[in-house]
């Protein structure tokens, strides 16, 4: 998908979606090319590096856009978690495409690769135990290829695309656009297939080489439907090393697993062709998705062994039972529900967003489901500026909370092992627009019942305390 960015910056996403404006006008994207000119207009230019000293004005001759943006943030959590702190962390993304038309004359066709460096640390491993991290771009520190693929559109108007290649499948299934404005995690990369799919699917950092058909039948309507590798992780093994490790440089491509399908139906209004007649307000705009995977790799038991042993038994040989495949279904809303008359970047919006995956015995998380409210140009003049407030929630599965009441069964007298449950938490944040290059963030989180319920390993005989987060992020379109 090409991700398209208007001047200011796009949603913090999980990670921030980035994208390329193609300009071929000497300076659109920065002013003249020295560095008395890049100083005088730091203010104004749509990126802080403005046009790199001619450098994207050259490439878009040749049909080619670069983009970079750098996204820096400290999140601590003064109450709750395994302990208190702050870390920093932060993601620098670098994307270029090529635009086969005005590169040498091919009509619909996009090639994109794009890469990633990620650096800091992780508040959520370190300090939080939570099911749902508090940042979308908390990841293993490491220089890595994201995406590699290319795009051809066919058919009258075109109705018809596919993309092949190496993906990031959340960059186009499961999303919900609005949710995209929070930090946490689960905004944009659900809590569901981040625990049920082998490596945690396909998504940031991880992306598998797959094809993506997307076909629009009437202009109101698209359906998506993506065939990809079955795994991002060579080795899905229960003593396997974490999938970022196992492919540090993102450059496997690996075909050695099964397959996984997506189907999307999604319906948008306005669209392509819709009309506002005289003397009519504009629609207040909204889209429906509904989905559904379906995975055909081998997915470990979540309660018994090979043997037909609780995993918790002293007997047991650790090894849990496979079971072949998996699946889950979903639905997302945006819904705009008000807009000003008289300033229309001035509204407010809503989004929900539910999954479910029904074979208990082979899922950590049984349900997750996100929502909120946002609302833009809190404060009149300022029409790039916005407000959200969301929450989300994700519980385990009865396999899972079978297996901790066999631990407490198995378990010497007077040990603690809670049972887990659902996590929820809830977000409050603030994107204010500095420049048009420059975004700050400020975040609030809170994390009930982190992990569903578990024991603090620095304090066995109670659980991880309820989670108080605080955080300040800064995107910078480079």
């Amino acid at each position: 998908m090409l991700l398209t960015l208007a001047a200011s910056f796009p949603a913090a996403a999980a990670p921030p979606p980035l994208s390329v404006p193609i300009s071929s006008e000497p300076g659109a994207n920065g002013g003249p090319n020295d560095f008395s000119s890049f100083l005088s207009n730091l203010n104004r230019s749509n990126y802080m590096l403005g046009d790199m000293f001619g450098l994207r004005t050259f490439l878009s001759r040749y049909g080619v856009s670069l983009a970079v943006q750098e996204t820096s943030e400290v999140l601590g959590n003064p109450s709750g978690g395994i302990e208190k702190g702050a870390e920093y962390d932060g993601l620098t993304q670098a994307i270029v495409q090529m635009d086969t038309q005005r590169a040498f004359g091919w009509y619909g066709g996009l090639f994109n690769v794009s890469a990633l460096q990620v650096h800091g640390r992780s508040l959520s491993a370190d300090n939080l135990d939570t099911f749902q991290t508090s940042s979308g771009i908390e990841a293993d520190r490491s220089t890595r290829l994201w995406e590699f693929w290319y795009d051809q559109k066919f058919l009258e108007e075109n109705r018809l695309d596919v993309k092949i290649g190496q993906q990031s499948v959340d960059q186009e299934f499961i999303v919900s656009n609005n949710a995209l404005y929070f930090v946490n995690t689960m905004f944009g990369w659900p809590a569901l297939p981040s625990y049920d799919l082998p490596g945690g699917g396909p998504a940031y950092p991880l992306s598998a080489l797959g094809v993506r058909v997307r076909y629009r039948p009437i202009d109101p309507i698209n359906v998506l439907v993506g065939v990809f590798n079955g795994s991002p992780a060579k080795d899905n093994s229960y003593t396997a090393a974490d999938p970022q490790q196992q492919d540090a440089s993102g450059t496997t491509f690996s075909l050695s697993g099964g397959q996984l399908i997506f189907t999307e139906l999604q319906y948008a209004y306005p669209s392509l062709g819709s009309m506002v007649y005289p003397g009519e307000s504009a629609p207040l705009a909204h889209t429906y998705r509904i989905g559904a995977w379906y995975d055909t790799e081998r997915f470990a038991d979540q309660r018994y062994d090979v043997n037909g042993l609780s995993l918790a038994n002293p007997a047991s040989n650790g090894v849990p039972a496979k079971h072949r495949g998996d699946y889950s279904i979903y639905a997302v809303a945006d819904q705009m529900l008000w807009r000003n008359h008289v300033d229309p970047n001035n509204s407010l919006s809503a989004f929900g967003r539910v999954m479910g995956a029904p074979q208990s015995d082979r899922n950590l998380i049984g349900f997750s489901m996100n929502a909120g409210l946002i609302y833009h140009e809190p404060f009149r003049y300022r029409p790039d500026d916005t407000f959200g407030l969301g929450m989300g929630y994700a519980s385990v599965t009865s396999a899972v909370s079978s297996l901790n009441r066999d631990t407490t069964a198995f378990a010497a007298p007077g040990s603690y092992n809670p049972v887990q449950g659902g996590e929820t938490y809830i977000e409050a944040t603030y994107q204010y627009q500095v420049r048009p290059w420059l975004q700050l963030q400020p975040d609030l989180q809170y994390v009930f019942n982190p992990s569903g319920g578990v024991a603090n390993p620095n304090n066995p005989t109670q659980r991880v305390g309820d989670e108080f987060v605080l955080g300040l992020r800064a995107n910078i379109l480079l």
